[in-house]
Parts: C-alpha cells; structure tokens; sequence
C-alpha cells in the first residue's frame, strides 16, 4: 500500500527530500535558543557580564532567522509535494478508471469511484504533507530536546521517560480502537455520494413523482450514519487532549520540586532550571504533535488502502503481445460461447451461442428481458471477455487485436444514451475528431437528426448541457446514432437505441442503413419486431441461449417465442 501511494510522488521527489531536510535546519536552530538563554543568564545576567549578553544575543537573534528561513521553506517543500502527490494520484487513478473493463467496473460504485478521487486523496495528501514535516519535527524536537536534558541533568530528564512511557501506552490504545471506526466511515461516505449522485442525476423523475420529502429523509440517513461514526471515532480520541495535558502539567510540577531542590543542594544552576522547562514543553508539545499524527494516519491508512486497492485493480482485458491493428471487414462469428459476469456465479448469462454473420449483413435480435440481448453483442468490441469458446471479428478472435484497433471498427450504440456537455458538432466529433462539417451533417442525415437540428436557433453549434438534458429521448438516440456512424465503423450495433423513436422515423433511420451503409455489418436489438422485420435474419434470445435463427417469415411459421411476441404486439396495434 505505502509503496504504491509513494510511486506517485514522481516529479516531486526533491520537494520531498528538501522539505524534511529543512524541518532538520529549523528544528536544530530553534532547540539551540533556550541552551544560548541559559548562557545569558548564567554567564551574562548572573555574572553581570554585558559582553556575554551581547555576543550569546546575536547568536540567539542568527538561530532565530536561521530557524524561520528553514521553516518557510520547509512548508513550502511540503506544500508543493503533497499538492503534487494529490495531483499525480488523481490523474493515475483517472487513467485507471478509463482502463477498466466493464466487469472491472462493475466491481465499484459510482459514488465509491468519487469517494476515492476527492475525500480520500484530499486524506492522503494532508497525512504526507503531515509526514513530510511533523513526522520529521516531532521526533526530531523530541530526540534533541531529551539530549539537552540529559546534558543539563541526567537525573532530572528521568521525569520524561516516564511521561514518555504513559503517553505511548495511552496512544496505543486510541489509535487500536479508532482506526476500525475509520475503515467504516468512507464505506458509508461512498453511501451519502451514491444519494446526492442518485438525486441530482434523476431530479426530474423525483420531482414527478413528489419524492422530495423522502429523497430528503434518504440524504438525512447517509449523512446521519457517517455522522455517527465520526462521532464515535472522536469519542475515543477526545481522551488525546485531557491526557496530554495532564502529562504536561504533572512534568511541570515534577521539575519545579525536584528542581528547586538541586538548585538548593548546587547541582542545578538557575539558567539549567529555566532551559529545563523550555525543553520540557518542547518535548510535550512534540509528544502533542506525535498524538495528531497518529490520530490523522489513522483516518489516512483507510483512505490510503482504498485508493491503493484501485491502483492495485488488475485489468482483466489487454491487449496481447503483438497485437494485430486492422480489422479486415466487418464478420462476425460466435462459436461455443459461454460467458458469466461473477465468476462465481452458478448460472452462464450466455450459453452455448454459435453463430456466423456475413459482412454487411443486418441482423435483429430479439428476446424477453433479462435474455441477455445486450450481454451477447457487448462481446463484439471486446467490453467483456468469453469465458469459453470465442468471439472473431473479421476472421480474427477479437482477443488478438489492439483493443483500440477494434473499438474503433465496431460502433456500438448503448441502451443508455449519453451525451456530453459541449456544442452538437462537438459531440459528434466523439466518432471522428477530425470530420468535417459535412461529414456531421451527412451522419446527421443518415440517422435523421438533420431536420431537427436545424430548427435549433443555433443549428449544430446548440449547446448541448451535461447528459443531453436539452433535448429530447428520441434526439438523443438520434444524435447517438449520427456519432456512431461518423466512426465509419465496419460492424455498427445499436441497442435498443431507437426505442424513443416513432415507427416511422425508426423505418426511415433501417432504410438509410441500406442504401448508404450497405458494406457495415448491422445488429439491430429491438423490443419492437417492426425494428428488426426486415432484417436479412433475426436472432432469438431466450434465457442466455439462441432459441430460433430466421428470417421474419421464417420464424413466424416455426418459432414459438417469435410468434407469440407478434401477436401480442399486432394485437396491442390492433386495439389502439
């Protein structure tokens, strides 16, 4: 875990050398002043010796400027390496993330992924800063300070020691049992995002439905749980502070009697005396700081874990070694597929699919929900890996290309259209960064998005807002497709992506398919068997498994599952 957070430092491993280093500049220089007071009082005022008081003055007055120089840099060392360590961990695990495949994806929430990238950066950023200052001060302030005791006297620095011992034993037992509480508390941090998240994402749905009250109330339970255990954690590290300052003042009332009493009996000087207590409180207030370390690496080391634990996620697809970078056309074949999601699952979502589609062909598939329409066609571009048998795009098994090489060849329109904030042109641009206007226009057409584009004050410069909520479900599936098909993509799929589109629009979108894209390779998934009709063959999916292959007429006459899915849906038009 440690070696994993420190591999991001990088660029920002002299700033975190530097920063400790001068921690130990200032440190030394600080701890000299109440040994160079002892000599003023001892040599200087005791003495009445002006020289004295003049010449230990200065070197005062140079440890002191010594000390702040080292302590500015320092804090700027330490500022800009744990604000560049945040940074590079950031930009790793967003790198991270956009590698993942979709079952590497499935295995964190939303909410978690923004949990890790915000709270527990922001976490580990503070514990390094922390590291790379007060875990170099504090030790060292404590080390040199019990040094000069001991020098000043042996027998009077034993009062540390023991202050030392109760102090660690105290600690001990806190940071066992807050850390736990720690652990849990960015579980339920990932619970109050995911709320937010949900809420915000779908405020049109609540508001339709009058959901406020209980949105509210759901928001209030997420909040109130992390609340609670935070509550819990500082209950038990409350104690830090009393217990502190009982050790601080039992020092001080120990020194002052058995001081008193060796300055009486001449083995103590009064300057000693005074340094004494100088280095006394630099010892508690070290002791102070070494609490606040544990106490902010206790809440780190869980946040730490976490955000080590994605950058740890083993990408279950890559590319092979010498991958090959061109897809030929745009074939498909499916031969003794099986495929689960969780490897421990007892059931295969796919079972047994066999299956060759010619170039250019178009394909329906159609099946009930839950039949595994989606899973079947996302194994095309390589979102899933087959857990047995294989998957050939082109002659070639999709596992012996460049992922890139394929993704790029297959056009897959999701279920969930998305759209992203920027301008039409700019979306459209996802397919091809570097098409032309009437390229996008052309796509537009093909998918039928020109007509009401164009009705847009603005035409294809409309600004689209975050997740396309500007326009319509239907002009959203629409302009999903035109960016699909501005890929120039040798197999297009598209996934119930005209599901918000009337029949005729629909038709007229099955049509341009014919007649412009003739050489791409099409599967159509439709609830709808008007969408798929006329397609050159129709797949049908039951539970994971092809039950019937033919074309509209075909399956008509010889599948049940086909048959009673067009009556239901003739007799639905019928009606209305």
């Amino acid at each position: 875990m440690i070696n994993t957070i420190l591999k991001q430092v990088k660029e920002y491993k002299l700033a975190s050398i530097l920063a400790p280093l001068c921690m130990v500049g200032e440190v030394c220089c600080e701890l000299m002043l109440p040994f160079l007071m002892s000599f003023i009082i001892d040599k200087g005022v005791y003495m009445q010796d002006m020289n004295a008081v003049l010449k230990y003055g200065i070197i005062m007055l140079v440890c002191a400027f010594a000390s702040l120089f080292f302590g500015t840099a320092s804090g700027n060392f330490a500022a800009k390496a744990s604000s560049g360590l945040a940074k590079n961990l950031r930009s790793s695990m967003f790198r991270k993330i956009q590698e993942f495949s979709f079952r590497n994806a499935d295995k964190y929430s939303t909410s978690g992924l923004v949990t890790r990238m915000m709270t527990d950066v922001t976490n580990t950023q503070n514990a390094y800063q922390m590291l790379l200052r007060m875990c170099v001060r504090a030790p060292l302030t404590l080390i040199v300070s019990l040094i000069m005791t001991v020098t000043i006297s042996a027998r009077l620095s034993t009062v540390f020691m023991w202050a030392i011992l109760f102090l660690a034993i105290c600690l001990t037992i806190m940071i066992s049992k807050a850390t736990p509480v720690f652990n849990k508390v960015f579980a339920k941090y990932d619970d109050l995002n995911a709320s937010v998240q949900e809420n915000i994402t779908n405020m049109r749905v609540v508001k339709a439905y009058v959901r406020e009250a209980e949105e509210t109330e759901k928001f209030k339970g997420a909040s109130w749980n992390v609340y609670k255990l935070f509550i819990k954690a500082e209950n038990i590290l409350v104690f830090n502070s009393p217990i502190m300052q009982m050790t601080v003042y039992a020092c001080i009332i120990a020194l002052s009697w058995f001081g008193a009493h060796y300055i009486v009996l001449g083995t103590l000087t009064t300057g000693g005396l005074m340094s004494m207590f100088t280095y006394t409180m630099n010892i508690l207030m070290s002791l102070m700081m070494l609490s606040m370390i544990f106490v902010m690496m206790s809440m780190s080391v869980a946040s730490m874990r976490r955000i080590s634990d994605l950058l740890n996620e083993k990408i279950d697809l890559v590319n092979p070694e010498n991958p090959i970078s061109e897809v030929k056309d745009g074939s498909i074949e499916f031969k003794d597929v099986f495929f689960k999601y969780y490897e421990d699952a007892q059931e295969f979502n796919l079972s047994n699919i066999n299956l060759s589609i010619r170039t250019g062909e178009t394909i329906g598939i159609i099946g009930g929900t839950g039949s595994a329409k989606s899973t079947m066609v996302q194994l095309i571009p390589r979102l899933y890996d087959v857990d047995s048998g294989s998957v050939s795009v082109g002659g070639i098994d999709v596992r012996k290309y460049d992922l890139e090489a394929l993704r790029s060849s297959v056009a897959m329109v999701l279920q969930k259209n998305v759209l992203f904030s920027g301008t039409i042109k700019e979306n459209m641009r996802w397919g091809n960064s570097n098409a032309t206007d009437e390229q996008i226009v052309d796509a537009c057409r093909l998918a039928q998005a020109d007509e009401f584009i164009r009705q847009f004050p603005d035409g294809y410069d409309t600004y689209v807002e975050q997740g396309g909520t500007n326009v319509s479900g239907g002009q959203k599936q629409r302009l999903c497709i035109a960016r699909a098909i501005l890929k120039n993509p040798k197999v297009l799929i598209l996934d119930d992506s005209t599901s918000a589109v009337d029949t005729r629009t629909d038709m007229l979108i099955r049509k341009a398919f014919r007649e412009d894209i003739p050489n791409t390779t099409k599967i159509i998934i439709s609830q709808r068997i008007s969408s798929v009709e006329d397609a050159d063959r129709i797949v049908v999916l039951d539970d994971g498994k092809i039950n019937g292959i033919g074309t509209h007429s075909e399956l008509l006459k010889n599948n049940a599952i086909y048959q009673d899915v067009y009556e239901t849906q003739k007799k639905g038009e019928d009606d209305e």
